[in-house]
């Protein structure tokens, strides 16, 4: 082994096939450039992941922990639901804390995330907010659905930020929809200068929709939690949905609940660990 290496350890997670690679900075140091975590990320040569989660030291007073995210092309990110439930899974099963209930900070909000057992991680992700200059979305007047044409073709969707910006294509057939192509087109157009993550929903009833998300900086995931959460509080805004929903997703399924009352928005679901490794680099 090259001694001049950097050693890293490691844990593999999911949630619902959305896959993570968890790294703690608590006892060991970690020198990472947006190369080195797309080098990581590579599928055929690396670890392979949609994200990469950090866990540092509180940065805020009534902390326990602070939570980074990026995406498998070394961005960074505000928001990660299933990568949440896979935090509070790794801190706790790594004797990190010894509480069920735990509290981190992110990029631009606190999640509170709550193991009530082995199956079910609760997190409260907070306010879903509307206005479009906080999505942000380059459009003066807030609305429950915006149009806009591209290549001629008329697109319809509501808009909301859960810590990240959303977009929610309403759809009659799930499986027929492109949604690479029409996911990379709404990532690249002006009206959303931090780009979107793009879901697509089709509603069974207004307790059930299947949805599938292409998601900034990875594409197409198995699943997305603050995805299904943007299209139950965008169902929720067009009186398409209630506020309690199960949402299918292609790695299986999560319970949302919008929480009218607080103004908060919770998923819940499970977290997976998958192996420890190590990593020279």
């Amino acid at each position: 082994m090259n001694s001049n290496k950097n050693q890293l350890k490691f844990s593999k997670m999911h949630g619902l096939k959305n896959d993570f690679m968890v790294v703690e900075t608590l006892t060991q140091n970690f020198f990472f450039t947006k190369k080195i975590i797309q080098n990581f990320s590579n599928r055929k040569t690396g670890i392979g992941f949609d994200q990469l989660l950090i866990i540092e030291y509180p940065k805020i007073k009534n902390t326990n922990f602070h939570y980074r995210i990026f995406n498998a092309n070394g961005s960074e990110v505000e928001q990660c639901g299933n990568g949440a439930r896979c935090f509070a899974k790794f801190v706790f099963d790594k004797k990190f804390i010894n509480k069920k209930t735990i509290v981190v900070s992110t990029k631009n909000r606190i999640l509170t995330l709550q193991i009530k057992d082995k199956e079910n991680i609760l997190v409260n992700m907070g306010t879903p907010e509307f206005q479009p200059n906080k999505i942000p979305l380059l459009i003066k007047k807030k609305k429950n659905k915006y149009s806009i044409e591209i290549n001629s073709k008329k697109y319809s969707f509501g808009a909301v930020s859960i810590g990240n910006p959303h977009c929610v294509i309403l759809v009659k057939d799930i499986n027929l929809i492109q949604v690479k192509k029409i996911g990379s087109i709404f990532q690249n157009i002006s009206l959303f200068p931090k780009q979107v993550n793009v879901g697509f929903m089709k509603i069974l009833n207004r307790n059930e929709i299947f949805l599938r998300v292409f998601e900034r900086g990875v594409g197409e995931t198995q699943a997305c939690g603050s995805g299904a959460c943007a299209a139950v509080a965008i169902g929720v805004k067009q009186n398409k949905l209630s506020n309690n929903v199960t949402v299918h997703l292609i790695g299986g399924d999560i319970k949302v609940n919008y929480n009218l009352k607080k103004k908060c928005i919770f998923i819940c679901g499970p977290a997976e660990h998958i192996y420890d490794g190590l990593v020279y680099y």
